[in-house]
């Protein structure tokens, strides 16, 4: 699946990123070998940039080789127009694997992950807006811009960057996500007009 590989900054900046074609797997790829090669980057590599740009090639080879990933997701649900599948998180190990969909017209709260993140979008379109910490007040943010995603951009984010998702369209827009592990206490939901940050 072709696409882009973009990087969200704590200053809300997207900047678009060199794109590394994965390798044909030389067997089945299967989610516990991806796991696996994700984990080994984890405890090579700390920079959280760089973990990022070697988890790409990973994550486009698992859902170019995984059909499976399409129908491992549920249905939005009607009253919070969003559902999430658990693919895998286990105790005491840094990562989660989720699928993704969001109800078309669905807008989610400004939030940041207090993790790294990756979003691999498999169908419809999601238009992101970038957030960024006030300098003067950090519970106040100001707009830095928006950017609109198709199927097959890998969509990356620092810890501290800050988003809202708005799923666009009439069908469901699905997610391959993976995500570090969370500081609960450094993830916030964030409100422009009240100026706050609260723990999500």
């Amino acid at each position: 699946m072709a696409g882009q590989d973009w990087l969200i900054d704590e200053r809300g900046t997207c900047t678009a990123q060199t794109h590394l074609h994965p390798e044909p797997p030389p067997q089945p790829y299967r989610l516990y070998r991806f796991l696996t090669d994700v984990e080994d980057i984890l405890v090579r590599v700390e920079s959280d940039r760089q973990r990022l740009k070697l988890i790409c090639p990973l994550v486009r080879t698992l859902i170019e080789n995984s059909p499976w990933l399409a129908w491992s997701v549920s249905l939005p649900d009607p009253e919070t127009g969003w559902s999430v599948s658990m693919l895998y998180d286990e105790p005491d190990f840094p990562l989660t694997v989720q699928m993704v969909a969001w109800a078309g017209g669905t807008v989610s709260p400004i939030h940041n992950h207090g993790t790294w993140g990756i979003v691999a979008l498999l169908a419809g379109q999601e238009k992101n807006r970038f957030w960024r910490r006030s300098l003067t007040n950090p519970n106040h943010i100001e707009a830095a811009g928006d950017l609109t995603f198709f199927p097959g951009d890998l969509i990356t984010f620092l810890p501290d960057a800050i988003h809202q998702v708005e799923a666009l369209g009439d069908e469901p827009t699905i997610s391959f996500n993976l995500y570090g592990e969370t500081n609960y206490q450094q993830r916030f939901r964030f409100d422009p007009q009240q100026g706050t940050a609260n723990l999500f």
